[in-house]
């Protein structure tokens, strides 16, 4: 007698169990996508920087002033400095957005 009413309970559990599972995925796959990795400027270095460029290279705004331009650069120089293991064309390039940025004349690439 007690043989059908124990396999009873075990079949409702797991009905139930089966159920908030059910229920458990539907939430998980209808929850907002999570905060992807940040995305970094695709694409190669325009022939003649423009300040767009040169302020997406020094992670700062096109108007931003003066010294948080020269914080920045200083910032991601310590970063790519050929001295310290980095590439000269990279920091080439840091430099070049400096000068597009503060509005230096001759503020061409060496590459």
């Amino acid at each position: 007698m007690a043989s059908p009413f124990i396999i009873g309970v075990a079949v409702a559990a797991t009905a139930y169990a089966g159920r908030y599972g059910i229920q458990a995925w539907q939430a998980f796959k209808a929850r907002p996508p999570a905060a992807r990795l940040r995305r970094f400027y695709e694409g190669g270095f325009q022939p003649v920087m423009t300040r767009r460029e040169a302020a997406l290279i020094l992670g700062v705004r096109e108007s931003t002033a003066a010294d948080k331009i020269k914080e920045a650069h200083r910032r991601v120089m310590v970063a790519n400095h050929p001295d310290a293991g980095g590439s000269h064309y990279l920091a080439s390039k840091v430099n070049e957005a400096k000068d597009v940025l503060l509005g230096k004349k001759g503020s061409g690439s060496a590459f």
